[in-house]
């Protein structure tokens, strides 16, 4: 995470000097925020159970991106999806694991300013995501898959330079465990 976090931070600084140097307008942006997703576990197809939900758990997301104009620009971003635990009965046997993954996506992104401060945007993109997980009964299963990634959301401008932003995401086709692919996020962005 650390990793993506600096390659973000150093990819904007290049971008930023560039366009200054060039003379263009454009703006590149860094943000982090709050992902939340609900973690499912359909162990009908391991186990011939019905679905089951462990609920919605927070975790991590940093995105960065560059605005051509007030209306286009593109965006890049990683969300771990953290880990989740579950537990649940099959024919009279206990089954205890754990669910992790994580999703990253490039998108085009456009924005539509309501006034000076508040706008509204979509995304729309391709996503990768990873979904693992393991139980006691030596299950250890990885799934992954490259879709489609597309977002609505809202940005509120604090200053010139940052903005609080809120987003529905959706990450690819349906998962059968670990996190979904429909994500809830909230953060904060820095424009260059």
């Amino acid at each position: 995470m650390k990793k993506v976090i600096h390659t973000l931070i150093a990819g904007a600084a290049v971008v930023s000097a560039t366009q200054a140097q060039a003379g263009n307008t454009g703006r590149p942006y860094i943000g982090f925020g709050a992902a939340s997703a609900d973690h499912v576990y359909s162990v009908g197809n391991i186990a011939g159970t019905k679905l089951d939900s462990d609920g919605w758990k927070a975790s991590g997301k940093v995105f960065g991106g560059f605005e051509f104009t007030p209306n286009l620009g593109v965006e890049a971003g990683y969300t771990d999806f953290r880990s989740a635990d579950f537990s649940y009965r099959v024919n009279g046997s206990t089954v205890n694991g754990s669910s992790k993954g994580y999703g990253a996506y490039v998108a085009a992104k456009y924005n539509v300013p309501v006034n000076q401060q508040f706008s509204a945007y979509g995304k729309l993109g391709v996503g990768y995501s990873e979904r693992e997980i393991e139980a006691n009964l030596g299950l250890n299963i990885k799934d992954h898959d490259t879709g489609a990634y597309a977002a609505l959301g809202v940005e509120y401008k604090l200053n010139p330079h940052i903005a609080a932003v809120a987003e529905y995401e959706r990450y690819g086709k349906s998962k059968n465990y670990g996190a979904k692919a429909n994500v809830v996020t909230v953060g904060v962005k820095y424009s260059f």
